[in-house]
């Protein structure tokens, strides 16, 4: 059934004399259902010039000063041109001709600029999905998004205005009506009507839902460089609304073209622009179809057996000190099996390049960008993380698994929150006893002050941070030597709480014991982060 009824033959008649597609005709003819869009165009511009055909050849031009006459369909256009584009006149219908007019089979449409002509056929849409199938990605579902030039909308006001004039004086004259009221929110959106056309030739190639939750996105650019002046003018008039921004290259943008749109005159805008809009001689060109898929999260705990490893890239004044990382040993292998373009590496705080991380490990997790495989069974994870530990013997890692960005909360939650275990090898420049220390053990949740330490002030802001060491407790080694095994509150200097850092942490081991103490060795003992969640082995 064809969507159009007998009130919108005059709208319908009018835009297809100026250029104006079938389906472009059906948006402003305000149809929002998704059938009619969907037949082929050939068919389509058939349809609606028998929908057109009346039994009268006759045109009814109305001027201001002479009264109302008769005039063939030629001169009706003709006068369409004129009076459009010097606002003098207005135009009205009765009825249309037997055939279509002569510009009727117009290549390009005014309007859309060919988007929903050749960009809706089953042609273009293989070419994307050839493009989709040789990018390699993994996906069973997809997110479809285009970009259309902003003179498109510079283009959709100006055929807006054409019919809200041009028809609005004509129903009134011939039904005795209120003017006709087209709002522009009574327009379907061309990105709609596309969407309708095309998802379902999408989902039928491919074999996959069109979803838009989908972390696969498919997305084309398209771009018209025969137009692109067209909002140019918009700039002098309202100059407030296009602002150069970052990352964009143009301020001639969607959202700052509809902008100066909504403030802008409509007398002025008839001045400036052509109503109706001149037709194009080129379709939109493509200048860009990409796929690309939302980044995937990997997390587990590591353990970290070397005192000759970073967490994380060591590169000082563009000279590397050390040959590998943690973050490395990791992500590396994730990246290979991912596919992914890069990473992003975070944990639940840090060690130093000597200290251990022994027990359970560190919560860690790692965001793989743009991944082409994302689907893995649990052995498969579990045979990649096997993998990684085979490859180094510095590092271990346990519980690996795909979890969502939302989780990775848990683990920062940690870092301030959480307790942290630890084992200090500590030095002191004073013969000590056993029971020269035994003190240390009966101290519970002490409060203790660290200005930033100077080992860190590099990358830290200063500022002094209150913390808690909640137990202690001592086992004796020589004269000159104890180990210390404490629980402290996340976020706390060990090695500044042992020496004291020239003052900066008060008060400290030294001060507590009134020795000069230092720190040989530390090693982390737990995180208490319960995330990600423990696996069987």
């Amino acid at each position: 059934m064809f969507p159009l009824t007998e009130e919108n033959k005059h709208v319908a008649q009018l835009l297809l004399n100026t250029g104006t597609c079938p389906r472009c005709i059906f948006r402003f003819c305000g149809v929002d259902f998704h059938a009619p869009y969907k037949l082929p165009y050939k068919e389509l511009l058939n349809e609606l010039q028998k929908f057109l055909e009346t039994e009268k050849d006759e045109l009814i031009l109305e001027v201001m000063n002479p009264p109302p006459k008769k005039i063939r369909l030629q001169e009706l256009e003709d006068s369409i041109d004129n009076l459009s584009q010097n606002g003098e006149g207005r135009i009205s219908v009765s009825h249309v001709g037997s055939t279509a007019s002569k510009n009727s089979n117009l290549n390009v449409c005014n309007v859309c600029l060919g988007i929903l002509q050749e960009f809706c056929e089953k042609d273009f849409i293989k070419k994307v999905c050839q493009k989709v199938e040789a990018s390699g990605f993994e996906f069973t579902s997809l997110v479809f998004s285009v970009s259309f030039p902003p003179q498109l909308s510079v283009r959709e006001h100006a055929a807006w205005l054409l019919v809200k004039q041009e028809m609005g004086e004509l129903i009134f004259m011939l039904f005795r009506k209120q003017s006709l009221s087209l709002g522009r929110d009574d327009i379907v959106q061309l990105k709609e009507a596309y969407k309708w056309i095309t998802h379902p030739l999408f989902s039928e190639e491919l074999g996959v839902p069109i979803d838009g939750k989908s972390l696969f996105e498919v997305s084309v650019v398209f771009a018209h460089p025969e137009t692109v002046e067209d909002c140019h003018f918009l700039a002098a008039i309202c100059p407030d609304c296009f602002k150069p921004a970052k990352n964009k290259q143009s301020v001639f943008t969607r959202m700052a073209v509809m902008k100066a749109l909504n403030k802008i005159k409509e007398e002025d805008f008839l001045k400036q622009f052509p109503c109706p809009p001149n037709s194009p001689k080129a379709v939109c060109a493509v200048l860009e179809i990409e796929c690309a898929h939302g980044a995937v999260f990997v997390a587990g705990r590591y353990n970290k057996y070397s005192r000759n490893l970073p967490q994380t890239p060591w590169i000082i004044d563009g000279e590397r000190k050390l040959e590998s990382s943690v973050e490395e040993l990791i992500s590396d292998h994730l990246l290979a099996v991912f596919k992914a373009e890069s990473f992003n590496f975070s944990s639940s705080g840090r060690e130093d390049v000597d200290v251990r991380t022994l027990g359970n490990g560190r919560p860690f997790a790692i965001e793989l960008v743009n991944p082409h495989r994302v689907h893995f069974t649990s052995q498969e994870i579990k045979e990649l993380q096997q993998k990684i530990n085979n490859s180094s013997n510095k590092i271990q890692v346990r519980d690996l698994q795909l979890v969502t960005r939302e989780a990775i909360g848990h683990m920062k939650e940690g870092e301030e929150e959480k307790t942290k275990t630890y084992s200090a090898l500590i030095w002191t420049n004073k013969a000590i006893q056993k029971k020269d220390i035994e003190f240390l053990n009966d101290i519970k949740d002490l409060k203790i002050d660290q200005k930033t330490p100077l080992r860190v002030l590099h990358r830290r802001p200063l500022a002094v941070r209150a913390r808690v060491i909640h137990f202690m407790e001592t086992q004796y080694v020589d004269e000159h030597h104890f180990r210390l095994h404490l629980k402290t509150q996340a976020g706390t200097y060990i090695k500044e709480f042992v020496h004291g850092d020239f003052g900066r942490t008060k008060p400290n081991i030294g001060s507590l014991m009134n020795v000069t103490a230092d720190i040989l060795e530390l090693d982390v003992e737990s995180v208490d982060v319960d995330w990600p969640p423990a696996l069987d082995d």
